[in-house]
């Protein structure tokens, strides 16, 4: 599965929406795609499905025109939007049902889908209420098992975990991390605590630009700070006389037993500085290196 957006631009009237967006990304995994409220990141995921079409540029989905060939792309295609919208007369069991139907599934298989997957989205106790009786965090639920009804290679959502409890964020993200094993999921979100859980990749935007698309490891890596941080169970002058000869230490600040070492590199301070520590007689009680969340870069990113 894969997806490519080339010099994309949307445009309402006078306000542009995107201004010549392009990635392309392929594989199994989940993809954080993140924005600011108004970056643009809805906007984009609806060219994506079909339910809008870009100003100009090229969107396509494992080849195929999102435009025109709807159809079939709606095969291989799940999507939840952050306001999942229902026949609320109806209950999730019918809903389910209906869905099923749509893709012209046999009532066997319907049955046999509903029931495993109002199963897995802790749902199934409640699926014979009418659907207006259901929670908005309900109602997000049956909306990730309607995605995946079809058994989609690709998953998209848009704020999955916005109308969420604690306790159902965390096991909406324990479906992620289960579901990206064998499919893409395209993860539109504003929660980025939730997002580095789960993403292996990241794509930016701000104000309808693209600002970065990287792997989230190499992505913190670019902007680990060269510091670390260290407790060692006893003071040792002899320690900071030795930190303080070697030529991979750029700084040293020293409280009792709390250091903090600014270093040159980190590859070598990573395999010296244990040695070093050892060989003074003292114990290691921490160790931390300033790896920045993603929060930290985005906000650098965007700011």
């Amino acid at each position: 599965m894969m997806i490519h957006c080339e010099n994309v631009t949307k445009n309402y009237n006078s306000f542009q929406a995107l201004n010549g967006i392009s990635f392309s990304i392929e594989g199994n995994g989940c993809f954080g795609f993140l924005g600011k409220n108004g970056a643009g990141k809805t906007t984009a995921i609806r060219m994506l499905v079909g339910l809008s079409e870009p100003t100009s540029g090229i969107v396509t989905v494992n080849g195929l025109d999102v435009q025109k060939e709807k159809e079939k792309l709606t095969e291989t295609m799940g999507y939840l939007p952050q306001h999942p919208a229902f026949y609320e007369y109806m209950t999730g069991r019918e809903w389910m049902q209906w869905v099923g139907q749509l893709f012209r599934l046999e009532k066997k298989t319907i049955e046999e889908r509903a029931k495993s997957l109002l199963q897995e989205c802790g749902i199934w106790e409640a699926r014979n209420r009418k659907i207006s009786g259901y929670s908005g965090g309900m109602k997000q639920r049956l909306g990730l098992a309607q995605a995946l009804m079809n058994q989609p290679k690709l998953l998209i959502l848009d704020e999955p975990v916005s109308a969420l409890d604690p306790v159902g964020r965390h096991e909406m993200l324990m479906m992620i991390m289960k579901l990206k094993e064998n499919m893409m999921i395209f993860m539109s979100s504003h929660i980025l605590d939730d997002v580095e859980k789960v993403a292996d990749h990241i794509i930016m935007i701000d104000k309808g630009e693209m600002v970065l698309a990287s792997d989230i490891q190499e992505l913190k890596s670019m902007y680990t700070s060269p510091v670390i941080r260290f407790s060692i169970s006893e003071a040792k002058r002899a320690l900071t006389k030795v930190l303080d000869e070697q030529v991979w230490v750029k700084n040293i600040q020293v409280n009792i037993n709390d250091y903090i070492l600014t270093v040159k590199d980190m590859n070598i301070a990573g395999a010296q500085l244990p040695k070093l520590i050892s060989q003074s007689g003292a114990m290691l009680i921490s160790y931390q290196v300033d790896t920045p969340s993603l929060e930290d870069i985005f906000l650098r990113k965007v700011r």
